[in-house]
């Protein structure tokens, strides 16, 4: 049986909710069918981030790694493509910490591919029911430095996990209070969607 683990986020930016823990509390519970589940809750701590990925990549050496995390203004589950070497932080982490123009890794390559198979993750998803893009951005915040940390730790450390990351639409009571309309997604919907990506990744 194929073990993936599972990774979310802790709230950020003044909300009290990210989709990203939820599903992974959510799926972590329920489990998908022929998977072993393992997950983990990151920080959104710059400082944590990359050490405590690849400690769990190390010590469970799973054979998928999925990475969830919130970008509030899309409206379908994103996958991203590629991971680049930059932290340029809009704003800081829940540390303190607001890394401009910094690397990942000093001295790591430019960039990493996903190693998932994106596209059929993407149509799983699709055929589920529920939105899903691919994307060629994950930014330059924590989530971008999380799916480059555990892309890095693999390849230079020669771990068979392939790895991945999704971004999720905000859940409609994180956007109650908003002046302006953002898109969201229910979070019955999304853990439809992540759980048709987990079941590619155990094929």
């Amino acid at each position: 049986m194929e073990m993936v683990l599972l990774t979310g986020f802790e709230p950020f930016g003044g909300d009290q909710v990210n989709p990203s823990l939820e599903v992974v509390r959510r799926i972590g519970s329920e489990g998908v069918d022929g998977l072993r589940i393992s997950t983990l809750v990151l920080p959104v701590d710059a400082r944590r981030v990359p050490e405590m990925l690849a400690e769990a990549l190390r010590r469970l050496r799973p054979d998928a790694c999925l990475m969830l995390g919130l970008a509030g203004g899309v409206a379908a589950l994103q996958i991203e493509r590629v991971a680049v070497n930059l932290c340029d932080f809009r704003i800081p982490d829940n540390g303190g910490s607001q890394l401009i123009d910094e690397p990942v890794v000093a001295g790591g390559p430019a960039a990493y591919f996903a190693t998932v198979p994106v596209r059929a993750m993407q149509e799983a998803a699709r055929g589920a029911g529920v939105p899903a893009e691919l994307s060629l951005s994950a930014g330059a915040f924590l989530c971008n430095m999380a799916m480059y940390a555990a892309l890095h730790v693999c390849a230079t450390e020669s771990l068979a996990t392939r790895c991945g990351f999704v971004h999720l639409p905000a859940l409609p009571e994180q956007v109650l209070g908003d002046t302006r309309a953002r898109p969201t997604m229910a979070l019955e919907t999304i853990c439809a969607g992540v759980r048709a990506m987990l079941r590619v990744l155990g094929e």
